[in-house]
């Protein structure tokens, strides 16, 4: 059922899409959309490289396996496209893996579900310590948006080269999936080709498995090291092959032709779930905007020290541009108020430079009155952190700070979290950054996330060092001081680089800002179905026979 829009104040914009500043704050930040994308498509231009092989093989791409799963025309949220980046044997260029998996929140057979399809393409899927932090983020959020898992399985196992960074964490993956399949979350996978070693008790942990005839290898010990191990010879296909798990070991329930068929099987078995339904579709009907969301790369500088109105932000992602603003007049730094986003009711606290005390207080009350509502949040954050000095610690920056932290930290609603500047010191903490575990977590392609700018830390250091001689009676070299500064200054900057960020997984992914409203849109119609969603948990995992 919709109902008609309440009357919220409509949001009026005060900048000129003409302007100077406007049109040099759009071509920065297309800019840095650009480069988002070129690094993007460097990762699915490395899997593509392997077509021939795998055409030779008669196997699709791993790629092409998820858009044969998932619903045709049906939106899809890809997940740290970028995780790795220019870490551990992913150069950030040409070498780029995305953690050696695709991972995302799509429809398969009009379910919401967490779908996993490892990148066999690239390094046969070996998994990197990055790619295994990638899928634990996944497990978790399927396990707070009660999503179905569907596993699409081909993978080299760990990658060995890193096993001290896997071995032990790894076993978490196993972990989780038993205690999702208790939960009542189901567990489907298909086994498309390799599953060895600890992979193997991937299938061996679902519910429900599909292997493809003549490609999927399920077996604790390959052939050689079973030789090396009990001086049997082994041949593949009777040790781990689809036929012999569905007839001998019954590991497998379906055996399919090829890719195809599994994943036509996989369609079939996610429809017969019979998964809880849910209401479909908002409480409200959506409005686009009166401000057009194409407009967010020139409202917002690509320098996130320059500042500007969050309010021209809101105006742009809620629907019809109306905002209910709570305390217009108190901690004006901190804007919060209640709107509408594609339909969906949500609170959203927004920055307008670093958190005073009454800042802190507003933005409190604001959450624990969300809570009670059981209203969603959305963090817009870009802060420089909690206001220091003086003043502020005499009006108890640290007490009332901590009133805020409190709130976001024990907050009874879904939050969500949107970067689009700077996360700076503890202010990251209490605008729900990663720490505080929001259901999802964007940023835009020009925030930083750092304890504080490169410049303030150098001066810092400085200072410090100063004080030391001194007290040492030591004159110090002042070219070696700035020489330190300077170092410390490009380390610290480099390391609060969006990129930097997202290979670490500190969030979900980076957006183009022109997203944001379906991408924060898509997010909040999860929360709310999760909410609204009754599970059949069990005392244990589902047990093969």
């Amino acid at each position: 059922m919709c109902y008609t829009f309440s009357p919220m104040p409509v949001l009026s914009s005060r900048v000129d899409p003409a302007a100077a500043e406007f049109q040099s704050n759009h071509a920065a930040l297309l800019g840095l959309v650009e480069e988002l994308r070129a690094l993007e498509a460097k990762v699915v231009a490395h899997s593509a490289k392997a077509a021939p092989k795998f055409r030779k093989r008669g196997q699709l791409l791993p790629r092409e396996r998820l858009a044969r799963l998932l619903d045709p025309g049906a939106p899809f949220l890809e997940l740290s496209r970028l995780a790795g980046l220019g870490m551990h044997d992913d150069d950030g260029d040409a070498g780029a893996s995305g953690g050696g998996s695709v991972i995302g929140v799509g429809f398969v057979s009009g379910v919401r579900c967490l779908v996993l399809a490892h990148d066999s393409a690239i390094k046969g899927g070996a998994i990197t310590p990055m790619g295994l932090e990638k899928s634990l983020r996944a497990q978790e959020i399927a396990r707070l948006n009660k999503l179905p898992c569907v596993s699409l399985v081909e993978s080299a196992g760990a990658n060995l080269l890193y096993q001290s960074e896997l071995f032990v964490k790894g076993g978490r993956v196993f972990c989780n999936m038993a205690r999702l399949s208790a939960a009542g979350i189901p567990q489907l996978t298909v086994v498309h080709g390799s599953s060895t070693a600890g992979g193997a008790y991937v299938p061996g942990l679902s519910d429900v498995v599909v292997a493809v005839r003549g490609k999927a290898r399920i077996f604790l010990a390959g052939p050689p090291l079973v030789k090396a191990a009990l001086g049997e010879d082994a041949e593949e296909e009777a040790l781990g092959g689809a036929d012999m798990h569905a007839e001998t070991s019954g590991l497998v329930e379906h055996v399919a032709r090829d890719d195809e068929h599994a994943l036509e099987l996989l369609r079939e078995l996610v429809a017969s779930l019979g998964w809880p339904a849910v209401d479909a579709g908002p409480p409200h009907e959506p409005i686009e905007p009166r401000c057009s969301p194409d407009e967010l790369l020139g409202v917002v500088p690509a320098d996130p020290r320059q500042p500007y109105d969050v309010r021209e932000v809101i105006a742009r992602l809620v629907d019809d541009s109306r905002f209910l603003e709570f305390k217009a007049g108190f901690g004006r730094n901190t804007v919060c108020g209640h709107a509408r986003l594609l339909g969906y009711p949500v609170g959203i606290v927004g920055n307008n430079g670093p958190l005073l005390p009454q800042c802190s207080v507003k933005a409190a009350h604001f959450i624990q009155l969300c809570c009670q509502s059981g209203t969603p949040l959305l963090y817009l954050q870009n802060t420089t952190g909690y206001m220091v000095g003086t003043e502020a610690e005499q009006g108890g920056a640290v007490k009332h700070g901590a009133k805020m932290i409190q709130a976001v930290a024990n907050a009874t609603v879904p939050q969500l979290t949107l970067l689009i500047g700077g996360g700076y010191g503890a202010g990251n903490y209490g605008m729900c950054g990663r720490a505080f575990d929001p259901r999802f977590l964007f940023a835009w392609p020009n925030c930083r996330v750092a304890v504080m700018g490169g410049e303030q830390v150098a001066e810092v250091m400085k200072i410090i060092t100063r004080a030391k001689f001194a007290r040492q009676g030591i004159e110090p070299d002042e070219e070696q001081l700035e020489a330190m500064s300077a170092h410390l200054r490009e380390q610290i900057d480099r390391e609060a680089l969006p990129y930097f960020a997202t290979a670490r997984l500190w969030d979900d992914g980076i957006i183009d800002p022109r997203d944001s409203r379906r991408v924060l849109g898509f997010a909040l119609a999860t929360v709310y179905e999760a909410e609204r969603r009754q599970l059949r948990p069990n005392t244990f995992g589902v047990a093969r026979g």
